[in-house]
């Protein structure tokens, strides 16, 4: 294996574990200052379709690692409006106006209170960090509002994820 190659590899396993870290300690502070049951990073791997890649929990019967969304919910009218920068508080489910589809998603996933903030790069919608509550209905205030911002901007910033 040539230098060249051998060093290319180095560089990528390095970027990813930037990545990485960076990702872990952002949902890591997000569930310590929000004090959320749940923190994860939905990211979209092809247009309008995503996974779970990274959690921090308040318990491990939580976990939804590797969970990919229901994709017949989230289509084009829900990411244009997270490609303008839109953040979503639902502080209960279960009277909130969301679409029937969306409400039974998020309670398959024990979810009663919702914040998703979206992760813009210059190429576009990259991904969602997302709090949940579980516990039941919750009220977002406007810190963890603009706390959830802010570290979707750091992590939107990091040369890790716009490269990705």
């Amino acid at each position: 294996m040539s230098g060249d190659r051998l060093q290319n590899i180095v560089n990528r396993l390095t970027d990813r574990l930037k990545r990485d870290v960076l990702i872990e300690q952002s949902l890591y502070d997000i569930r310590e200052a929000v004090q959320s049951d749940r923190a994860v990073l939905y990211h979209f791997y092809k247009q309008w379709q995503g996974r779970v890649t990274y959690e921090m929990l308040s318990a491990i019967e939580l976990s939804i690692l590797g969970l990919t969304g229901p994709d017949e919910c989230f289509n084009g009218e829900y990411a244009a409006l997270y490609q303008a920068g839109r953040v979503r508080a639902i502080a209960d489910i279960e009277v909130a106006q969301i679409h029937q589809c969306h409400r039974d998603f998020l309670r398959s996933l024990k979810v009663r209170a919702n914040l998703a903030v979206p992760i813009l790069t210059k190429k576009g919608l990259w991904g969602l960090l997302i709090a949940h509550q579980c516990s039941g209905p919750r009220t977002w205030s406007r810190s963890d509002i603009e706390f959830m911002q802010r570290q979707a901007q750091n992590i939107a910033m990091s040369p890790t994820i716009q490269d990705s």
